[in-house]
């Protein structure tokens, strides 16, 4: 286990993203110094502009990477440019100014085809264009920065400040009597003010460099996560339907298993991430009211 160090900074790429944003908002809070960064800010695969931007001691909370899962199917290379080769670049610019680097990962990096957690030294066999390149930002991560460099992997995420699963389902429930959601992919709903906290606490305990899974406690599948978003908000749950994978046609493969173990946080004497249920219900409310703002 580390120790609990000083305010450092932090610098946060992908700040205007959803995750990024909770990253911002946590850090500050904690009483560190913030640099945010969104895409105008800082190219992720300019080594020389990452250079100048840090210094020695520097937390760097990479928030920022190509999303469109689909899109990756016929753009990979745009796609590894940014989620591989910029992480390359952005390593190379840690190392080069002894800066350390928490890198946000994903669990396309697997196949989707276990019937138990992941382990965080699973092997990677990603069947996506996404996962390919969300694949090479790790081993970039640990070619360059074996002692300075974390991976951590996280998935379904939801929030405030982006498009997600959540907060779609609350508009449907406004305005459709019922709704078909997939049933047969299991995986950990994840709010990403939990996934923003967690990393602010990794920072502040010097927690020794490696892979981590940030998801939450628990599982279920998205007709479950559905199914629980009407109850939160008092709906009639039967009114989600439950659906195939196969009946929703999409042009990247999802996985149909995406639940990540935890053992590293035991390992560190942290305790995973809240079950999934317990975030959810508080976070609808205020996901609900920031909608009904907008």
């Amino acid at each position: 286990m580390g120790d609990r160090v000083g305010l450092v900074r932090i610098v946060v790429t992908g700040a205007a993203g959803m995750l990024g944003c909770d990253v911002v908002t946590a850090a500050t809070r904690g009483g560190h110094e913030v640099l945010a960064l969104g895409r105008p800010d800082l190219d992720v695969t300019d080594v020389a502009a990452a250079r100048d931007l840090l210094g020695p001691g520097d937390v760097v909370v990479n928030c920022a990477a190509w999303t469109d899962v689909d899109g990756a199917e016929t753009q990979e290379a745009v796609a590894e440019r940014v989620n591989g080769a910029g992480l390359r670049a952005l390593a190379t610019a840690c190392r080069d100014r002894d800066a350390r680097l928490v890198h946000m990962s994903t669990d396309y990096v697997f196949a989707g085809d276990a019937s138990t957690p992941y382990p965080e030294d699973a092997t990677l066999a990603p069947v996506s264009a996404y996962g390919r390149s969300k694949a090479a930002g790790e081993r970039a991560v640990r070619d360059l920065l074996p002692g300075a460099g974390f991976v951590v992997r996280t998935a379904w995420l939801y929030g405030e400040n982006g498009p997600n699963f959540v907060t779609t389902m609350l508009r449907l429930e406004q305005s459709r009597d019922t709704i078909d959601v997939v049933d047969d992919q299991r995986g950990q709903p994840t709010w990403t003010r939990d996934v923003a906290a967690r990393l602010v606490t990794m920072i502040e305990r010097d927690l020794p460099p490696g892979i981590y899974h940030a998801t939450s406690s628990g599982e279920t599948t998205w007709f479950g996560l559905a199914r629980a978003i009407f109850t939160a908000v008092g709906a009639e749950p039967a009114r989600v339907r439950p659906a195939t994978t196969s009946s929703v046609l999409r042009p990247a493969p999802r996985p149909a298993y995406s639940v990540l173990g935890h053992d590293a946080w035991g390992r560190v004497g942290l305790e995973p991430l809240r079950n999934w249920g317990a975030a959810l219900e508080e976070a609808v409310p205020e996901l609900r009211a920031s909608l009904a703002a907008s």
